[in-house]
């Protein structure tokens, strides 16, 4: 089998070593024909840079990379006449703690990688955008016209995000930077990647012909693994993988797609997270590699400083289609820093309204441990997520309450409360209601990969939980709220009338065994009481 390139993202370097590589060159080609301008948006870890430094050994003409590959013919082609290429990795700026910083790191990234490297004529200035435009020129002179490649354009901003002060002198002094490009008529083709569209960086407001092709059909799976792209290029992995899972292929196939796959960017399309894929097959375990690969701190610093909601409330959530447009750091809405992060995906596109949803398991998973984490304050996730596991396997709803309880008791009185728009509260459990406590059970469920619905629709009603176990238990819970605790038997009273009334069980009479229960929130001790 061919090795796996995990963490490896530049394109030499995995086809020198016949590391395993989903050939995505005749998109580039596309691309690289028109000599025009492009913006593509994607989540961390989606293969970008692996995108830019294919560009970059395509323009430099490196025909022997390229071999059995779409864009063999036309690299060969280049390699008559390679073009020079200014490939900028925002990621590997050395450290900076003001816009005088960036300016200075900006500086010796230009000197170390291309002014020493090409041996270029030319005296150092203060400004970086004066440098910029000196290091294109020259190269220009002594090459022809020149590629430029912008891996992470914005995360100097982005690692900012919670101080809008330091993120704006960020933005200044990128603006005047990617202001070079203003007419640039050296520069023949530009291909810049980032998370964000922040529109006053100077890239989208300088550049009037840059096109954004982040939402394109066309370019919907330029980045990412397509089902087909799945099947066809991991066939020993997958023959591994089922030997490793004793599972047949349609059912490892199914289970893969349900986990990993699911991320559209047009609505159509749907494409694998190539970091979580590369992993799974690499360790034959349905893991969340997601959570720790792609979930930076700011975000979670900045979903806590934003009217963040429960995670229940993006599914199936209405936006305009123009949502991540335009928008800048101190009014990017939650569902637009989501969606680019990779946390909501495109499920289905309705005229100019986007239904955004979850893309798969592995990040519905990673969307609950983060707001149990950071939002709960539930470091123990993992140790709840097996205990409730372990007590479904002996049927024992009562120590699934038990376990829930424990939860609850790790959760501080004074933080803030995103089931109400991220008002910070005195006390957080002053206005709790039967939708907080449904909605924290469903989160450790889902860590348990735990197979459970929400307000299932039936013929006389919808109760609120319904747990199913390894096929042969479902559990229909229906959640009550008691502000006090004298309140706690008419309301459980009430639960149990209307999963009787209702007759709710009956829907599952298929399965081996059937459970009803009644959780009640006693609000006053904060725990669930059967």
């Amino acid at each position: 089998m061919q090795e796996l390139p995990i963490g490896v993202q530049d394109f030499e370097k995995i086809r020198r070593n016949n590391y395993l590589y989903v050939d995505k060159t005749e998109k580039l080609l596309q691309l690289a024909k028109t000599e025009k301008s492009y913006f593509l948006s994607r989540p961390r870890r989606f293969g970008k840079s692996l995108t830019l430094s294919t560009l970059e050994a395509m323009f430099q003409g490196e025909a022997e990379l390229f071999k059995g590959l779409y864009a063999e013919e036309w690299v060969k082609e280049q390699s008559k006449h390679p073009s020079p290429v200014i490939k900028l990795d925002m990621s590997l700026l050395a450290k900076y703690k003001d816009g005088g910083g960036l300016n200075n790191s900006l500086i010796n990234y230009l000197v170390r990688y291309y002014i020493k490297k090409y041996k270029l004529d030319i005296v150092v200035k203060d400004n970086s955008d004066d440098v910029f435009l000196d290091v294109i020129n020259e190269l220009y002179e002594q090459f022809g016209h020149v590629v430029l490649l912008i891996d992470e354009y914005d995360k100097p901003i982005t690692d900012n995000i919670n101080n809008l002060e330091k993120a704006n002198e960020m933005r200044e002094t990128l603006r005047s930077f990617y202001g070079v490009l203003k007419g640039c008529s050296q520069v023949k083709f530009i291909f810049i990647t980032g998370v964000s569209k922040f529109s006053k960086t100077g890239v989208f407001s300088c550049l009037n012909n840059l096109k954004d092709i982040s939402m394109l059909k066309e370019y919907s799976d330029i980045v990412g693994y397509t089902q087909k792209e799945l099947e066809d290029n991991f066939v020993d992995w997958i023959e591994n993988t089922e030997k490793e899972l004793y599972m047949d292929r349609e059912e490892l196939i199914a289970k893969i797609k349900e986990y990993y796959d699911g991320f559209s960017f047009d609505g159509e399309t749907r494409v694998y997270n190539p970091f979580s894929v590369l992993n799974f097959f690499a360790d034959s375990n349905f893991s969340n590699y997601w959570y720790n690969s792609a979930t930076p701190s700011f975000l979670a610093k900045y979903l806590k400083s934003h009217k963040i909601k429960a995670p229940k409330e993006y599914i199936h959530k209405k936006v305009y289609e123009d949502f991540t447009n335009s928008h800048e750091i101190e009014s990017t809405s939650v569902e637009s820093f989501l969606y680019q992060a990779g946390y909501l995906t495109i499920s289905e596109r309705k005229g100019n309204i986007l239904i955004l949803d979850y893309p798969n398991e592995e990040v519905k998973s990673s969307m609950d441990r983060l707001f149990l984490e950071n939002f709960y304050n539930i470091q123990d996730d993992a140790e709840f997520s097996s205990d409730i596991w372990e007590s479904l396997e002996v049927e024992d709803i009562a120590q699934v309450a038990n376990i829930f309880n424990e939860a609850l008791k790790a959760i501080p009185e004074n933080i803030f409360a995103p089931s109400i728009e991220g008002e910070k509260k005195q006390d957080d459990y002053k206005d709790r209601d039967e939708s907080w406590y449904r909605s924290l059970f469903l989160m450790l469920l889902s860590g348990a990969k735990i197979t459970y619905f929400s307000e299932v629709h039936t013929f006389k009603g919808r109760p609120d939980v319904v747990v199913v176990f390894k096929d042969k238990l479902v559990i229909v819970i229906e959640f009550k709220f008691a502000s006090t605790s004298k309140d706690v038997d008419k309301k459980r009273q009430e639960g149990e009338e209307q999963i009787k009334s209702r007759d709710y069980a009956s829907a599952y009479k298929s399965t081996k065994k059937i459970i009803t229960a009644v959780f009640v929130a006693d609000d006053e001790k904060r725990q669930i009481i059967l």
